[in-house]
């Protein structure tokens, strides 16, 4: 699942709130912000566990900072150890 997220989403502790969110769900991923001001969140689990996790974000505080939330479901690469915040 990837999803981008746009709104006042960077500068608000966005990333770390999602990694500690993403401890308590069986996910791995990253979380990192992007040039154009949006942040993108990859994550790799079982369907339910990432839709579980994505509504515990919007739960956790983060909701009132999204504006827009674009959701691409793929099949998983099994490229992630852990859930990790990307710095560029």
């Amino acid at each position: 699942m990837t999803i981008f997220y746009s709104g006042r989403v960077q500068g608000v502790g966005f990333r770390y709130t999602t990694r500690t969110v993403a401890v308590g769900f069986e996910v791995t991923g990253i979380v990192r912000n992007l040039p154009d001001g949006r942040v993108e969140l990859v994550a790799e689990g079982l369907p339910a566990e990432l839709d579980a996790f994505r509504i515990a974000l919007q739960d956790a505080g983060l909701a009132g900072f999204i504006r827009d939330e674009q959701v691409i479901w793929t099949d998983a690469k099994n490229e992630f150890r852990g859930f990790e915040i990307v710095r560029q």
